[in-house]
């Protein structure tokens, strides 16, 4: 049969069809008995119309995909072909199952070699999605085995099919639909001699699937980020700050952004309320208002309905240590706070900044976050450790001087997009200051990066500002297709660490 001749239609399965499903179940299985009689199609078909898909070509069935509801914890275990289908020949229905239980996928052996199998198994994929149905399980015949049983024993036949060594019609073409064999399973099929009544226990993980509980918890699946690419200028007061700051909160909340993002030290023009001659004396002369920034973000998060990734501002630790730490207000009123952990030179040499100790994913309405300010980009460890801890989004709030120092934050930002299959967005400031020292000059374009796969832009840009500008900007934020990446991406960066090789672990205690 050519490609060129095919009408393929693919649809449910009703009682109408059986004539031609069953002449289509007896060529294939003359050896084990033929076609399933029409009265357990028709019940199959009254419990679960929508698990029973056929494969038309014009007039023709050629292929079809019988299922059931089950119970995943029942059928994860070691079961047997008479647990689905009794003495009675009533197959088992749990109408509250939550896992599909592929029963069967045929394909006319005069189509074989066109793939055509591969839609019959993606086409039960998206029900079990679009179901919220945990997986798909199978038991998997070894048709192939009988040709190599006086060699090996089931256990190694599997193996060398895994490894592509042995070519069997049914395990290899499930195990290349990313199935994942959980265990051989021992007279799953007495009559089946073929496979000498050896299966294999077959499962497709849902990775989208979320329980009841967590369903009704309007998990987000979405997230809209705004910020705002912040031009530094001269302030007479705090309140000058705050009210700027408000109305780019306002702008942001207005299109019903969850998160509003400002640069690494967008409060920094107040060091010209003070003495320049001494920077350190101008730096601790700029923490003193950081509680009076924190309080009043804190209710513009709450007022505004949205969450705020107040860049960063210098805090006097207890100890009396100055620190550059990055707030996150959240809108339901709480507050979270990660400090940068690398400190530039400048920052060492002019005020005497200390690095932080600590790192985390902090846990937000519209997904888990993390936080690194500028410099803190640049040193990889520190994304894959968010990543172990399952972040979604990483924000990095930055500060740069010249189009080089720029640089390097952005293509360390979009290393880590790619290699933590996560969103990153960075955010910086722009404008010259001559009259503080420090801060004369700016350079930023702020963007919103993504992994880079099918799934996302062909640049693996969200969006991005005009260089130099000050703006906000807006990126809509899909926080499924992580999910999807991580597992059934072109490559999984993650799950594919070879971790008997090497590993990361954070030394400080409480971690």
């Amino acid at each position: 049969m050519s490609i060129e001749e095919l009408h393929l239609h693919l649809r449910n399965l009703t009682i109408a069809d059986y004539p031609r499903l069953k002449t289509l179940m007896d060529r294939v299985y003359a050896d084990i008995g033929g076609a399933w009689p029409q009265e357990i199609i028709a019940r199959l078909i009254a419990a679960f119309p929508d698990g029973q898909i056929i494969l038309e070509d014009g007039e023709r069935l050629i292929g079809m995909a019988l299922s059931t509801l089950i119970d995943y914890k029942t059928f994860s275990d070691p079961h047997r072909y008479s647990d689905l289908m009794n003495k009675n020949q009533i197959i088992r229905v749990d109408d509250d199952g939550d896992a599909i239980y592929g029963l069967d996928v045929v394909i006319d052996p005069d189509y074989r070699g066109h793939r055509l199998g591969r839609r019959l198994y993606e086409a039960r994929k998206e029900l079990c999605r679009s179901m919220n149905l945990r997986a798909v399980l199978a038991g998997g015949r070894i048709p192939h085995y009988h040709h190599h049983a006086d060699q090996l024993k089931p256990t190694e036949y599997l193996v060398q099919v895994a490894r592509k060594e042995i070519y069997d019609p049914i395990l290899s073409f499930q195990l290349s639909n990313d199935f994942q064999v959980k265990r051989l399973m021992r007279n799953y099929l007495p009559e089946d001699e073929k496979s000498r009544g050896y299966a294999t226990l077959l499962e497709w993980n849902n990775i989208l699937y979320e329980p009841a509980e967590r369903v009704l918890e309007e998990h987000a699946t979405e997230a809209r980020i705004g910020a705002v690419q912040w031009q530094m200028r001269e302030f007479d007061s705090v309140d000058q700050v705050l009210e700027q700051v408000e109305f780019f909160i306002d702008a942001l909340s207005d299109y019903q952004s969850d998160f509003a993002v400002f640069p690494e030290l967008f409060n920094a023009p107040l060091m010209g309320l003070t003495d320049q001659s001494n920077p350190l004396h101008a730096v601790r002369f700029l923490s003193t208002f950081t509680e009076c920034f924190k309080t009043e973000l804190q209710r513009m998060a709450v007022s505004y309905n949205i969450n705020i990734v107040a860049g960063s501002m210098i805090e006097a630790g207890d100890d009396g240590r100055l620190y550059n730490a990055a707030y996150l207000l959240r809108r339901d009123g709480t507050l979270a706070c990660q400090r940068k952990l690398h400190i530039t030179p400048q920052e060492r040499r002019d005020w005497v900044i200390e690095g932080g100790d600590e790192l985390a994913v902090f846990e937000t309405d519209a997904g888990r976050i993390g936080m690194l300010i500028c410099y803190d980009v640049e040193f990889p460890e520190l994304g894959r450790l968010l990543a172990d801890d399952g972040v979604d989004i990483l924000f990095v709030p930055f500060w740069t001087d010249t189009k080089h120092g720029y640089l390097r934050v952005r293509h360390c930002a979009q290393a880590r997009a790619v290699e933590n299959e996560c969103y990153v967005v960075i955010c910086g400031s722009v404008g010259n200051l001559p009259s503080i020292q420090s801060l004369d000059i700016q350079y930023a374009q702020s963007a919103v990066f993504s992994p880079a796969d099918f799934a996302f832009p062909h640049d693996a840009v969200l969006n991005e500002t005009t260089p130099n500008t000050e703006m906000i900007f807006f990126s809509d934020l899909d926080l499924s297709r992580l999910k999807i990446v991580r597992n059934e991406g072109s490559v999984t960066n993650l799950k594919d660490r070879r971790k008997d090789l090497f590993s990361l672990k954070w030394r400080k205690r409480g971690r």
